[in-house]
């Protein structure tokens, strides 16, 4: 489910690798694997062996890259990330760092003569560091009890944000202080858990000041306000900015607590006076998400993300900017019908640049300031994410498709307006990887759907495709719901590793998914088992008349509300499918509006609760929740789900894996202990994948 969009799991999962244990230390470091492949295909072993670029910062002076590489290692079952530098053409790349524990958040600091970043110190816990630009004379600048998640300078570096964490709530020796050995758990109120924990402590802004040597005179400025800043599950140092001055620290928050909170979207961008302490409120009365603060280079504008409704997690990021001196707010977007992810300021100031899900990919924009008209700069057909503004003309970025996974690269847009931009290839981590691989093949398909529109819809060949043999093939279901399907690459969900299986891959822009205007995105939304399920079975219908596609082996998987739609086709799909994979999804809609945190979701999406016996679109959601249909139910299935998934419990899946045992449907379920919504482990990832393909062969093969 695509809740705020704005960390890639990727980043989730470096960030967890910098706390470390005695063992990491100690541990051989994690580096580039020798890999050679032994068949020229993708597989299992070519995945786990890429190296996964991520973390790009530009010099002040625009000409260096600073950016980091993680590799995993299965032997320690964990990932270690290192820093690189190149000139900004991609020349003379140095590593610059060789530990056995990950650096991350890595910035330009001192006029680009040093760089800060996090890493763990001897007790385990992240803390900032500086080290010169080469790597030498590595610091530790920071004590912050608990550990620092994140860290922003003021431009001046003379100011510091960092975010840690404080106590939420009272444990069972507060209460009770004479029952030390008590773990009972005193809950009065909803939000007591949240994605994947138990929520005993909250996010916090500590500012604090910073002499080149030492940070130091760090102050909670929401001491005693039980809110988050950043907001969870996925927050970070996006939440904040620094006017250019250094006088004024932007956050965001929602000031709400318990029911309020797990039925509010309405979070608020505040301005902290540091010399002051007086906080105010600049978006009182803006009902959706506020997000992503960022200044104008001279600091006469305040750009953010807006969302309109309250409630409504998945609505349109509008584009806002507010005029520093006067406080007028302007929506640079209001004629311009899609979702942004990501921005950031052109140097000029005229502009801003940002990257928005756009007809089934994700290309880089310019919209001015001005007047919010918006110029395509790249249209390769690949996706962007990442932008670091260079000049007025050139961003460096970062781009993937399904086929290969992030590299650096830069965009420059030509000086004569409507010609293509100069798109830059600037890292090759993985050449050496693929140059030994012979890849699938993405070919793009207009789909016809049940009520008269046209559906883009992926199809991935296997390599070396032959169109006269005839191979089995693979429904894929989204997540989200409102979550992209564009050339997007995953560590968990690879097409690329499926195709190159020997399935054809189906992957349908069904209903709600972003990127078609909000008409085609919204569609969904309390409609789970309309439209979007008819879009499914169209995609499949259309593949079926292809020679090349055997009719009788094709398969249907998906992940959280894809799991969700796994469990529903399950009892809809009139024989189409010959074996379903679930992974995460939701089986019993009532138990789900009353056993996962956020409630906003469940109701805006749902439509209600299940008790209001009135309320037309919610009775219809759970008139068709999947184990209502239980008893249709006549193909194989697979089942996987982790305990530590607070979002849908794994109830949902043990549920679903009994009622199949129970009718007698052949099933199999694996249940992950120490994971969450997603198989982030490198160990448990291969096993996923191992059980994945040896479920699919046995029932597609």
């Amino acid at each position: 489910m695509n809740y705020l969009k704005l960390l890639t799991m990727s980043a989730l999962a470096l960030t967890g690798s910098l706390t470390a244990t005695a063992a990491d230390t100690d541990a051989p470091i994690i580096g580039k694997p020798d890999y050679k492949s032994a068949t020229g295909i993708f597989d299992i072993d070519a995945l786990e062996a890429l190296g996964r670029v991520g973390g790009i910062a530009v010099s002040p002076d625009g000409s260096k890259v600073l950016y980091g590489v993680s590799y995993e290692s299965l032997e320690q079952n964990r990932s270690n990330n290192e820093l690189w530098v190149m000139n900004v053409d991609g020349s003379d790349k140095q590593q610059i760092t060789h530990t056995p524990k990950s650096e991350g958040g890595a910035v330009w600091i001192d006029g680009g003569r040093r760089i800060a970043f996090l890493y763990a110190d001897d007790e385990g816990q992240a803390q900032v560091w500086v080290m010169n630009a080469d790597g030498s004379d590595r610091q530790k600048v920071s004590d912050l009890k608990g550990g620092v998640s994140g860290f922003l300078f003021s431009p001046d570096q003379s100011r510091v944000v960092l975010i840690g964490n404080v106590k939420y709530t009272r444990t069972a020796k507060d209460i009770y202080p004479d029952l030390p050995q008590a773990t009972g758990r005193v809950i009065d109120d909803l939000m007591y858990k949240h994605w994947d924990e138990w929520i005993t402590e909250i996010p916090h802004p500590f500012v604090g000041t910073f002499d080149g040597q030492v940070i130091s005179g760090l102050k909670d400025i929401m001491e005693g306000e039980p809110y988050e800043s950043p907001l969870k599950p996925f927050g970070g140092v996006e939440a904040f900015a620094w006017h250019p001055d250094g006088k004024t620290l932007i956050y965001n928050s929602k000031k709400k607590t318990g029911k309020d909170y797990a039925l509010s979207t309405n979070s608020d961008l505040y301005a902290y006076d540091v010399t002051t302490g007086a906080v105010r409120n600049l978006t009182e009365g803006m009902m959706g998400y506020d997000s992503m603060p960022a200044f104008s280079p001279d600091g006469n504008w305040l750009a953010w993300l807006s969302m309109e409704r309250d409630g409504y997690e998945a609505d349109r990021n509008r584009l806002f900017i507010m005029d520093w001196r006067t406080g007028q707010k302007t929506d640079l977007t209001a004629d311009w019908d899609y979702t942004i992810e990501e921005f950031d300021w052109n140097p000029t100031g005229r502009s801003l640049w940002f990257i928005a899900y756009h007809h089934g990919q994700a290309p880089v924009f310019e919209i001015d300031a001005a007047n919010g008209r918006v110029t395509p700069v790249s249209e390769s057909g690949e996706d962007y994410t990442g932008l670091q503004p260079v000049d007025a003309r050139t961003v460096v970025t970062m781009r993937h498709s399904m086929l290969h996974p992030n590299e650096v690269y830069s965009v420059t847009k030509d000086k004569k307006a409507g010609r293509p931009a100069t798109v830059a290839r600037l890292t090759d981590v993985n050449d050496c990887i693929f140059s030994q691989l012979t890849m699938p093949v993405i070919e793009k398909r207009m789909v016809p759907t049940t009520d008269g529109k046209e559906m883009l819809t992926w199809v991935i060949l296997p390599p070396n495709f032959d169109r006269t043999k005839k191979y089995p093939a693979i429904l894929y279901c989204q997540g989200g719901p409102q979550s992209s399907l564009t050339q997007a690459w995953s560590y968990r969900w690879n097409f690329a590793l499926m195709a190159s299986n020997g399935y054809v891959m189906i992957l349908p822009n069904r209903r709600g998914v972003p990127g078609f205007g909000t008409e085609w995105e919204e569609q969904i939304s309390k409609d789970y088992p309309g439209q979007n399920m008819e879009d499914y079975l169209a995609a499949v219908d259309y593949m079926k008349q292809e020679p090349y596609i055997d009719g009788a082996h094709i398969g249907a998987t998906g992940a959280s509300y894809g799991g969700f739609s796994i469990y529903y086709l399950a009892g809809h799909h009139e024989g189409r499918f010959a074996a379903l994979l679930a992974h995460a999804g939701i089986f019993n809609m009532e138990a789900q509006y009353l056993e996962t945190e956020e409630m906003f979701f469940a109701n805006w999406d749902m439509g209600g609760a299940y008790w209001e016996k009135d309320n037309a679109a919610a009775q219809r959601t759970f008139a068709n929740s999947p184990h209502r249909f239980v008893d249709r139910w006549t193909c194989p299935i697979m089942i996987s789900h982790g305990d530590f998934d607070y979002r849908i419990l794994s109830s949902q899946g043990q549920m679903a894996f009994n009622a199949a045992r129970l009718r007698g449907i052949p099933a199999e379920m694996v249940l992950f202990p120490d994971e969450n919504h997603w198989i982030l482990k490198p160990q448990n990832a291969v096993m996923w994948q191992r059980l994945f393909f040896r479920w699919f062969d046995r029932w597609l093969k």
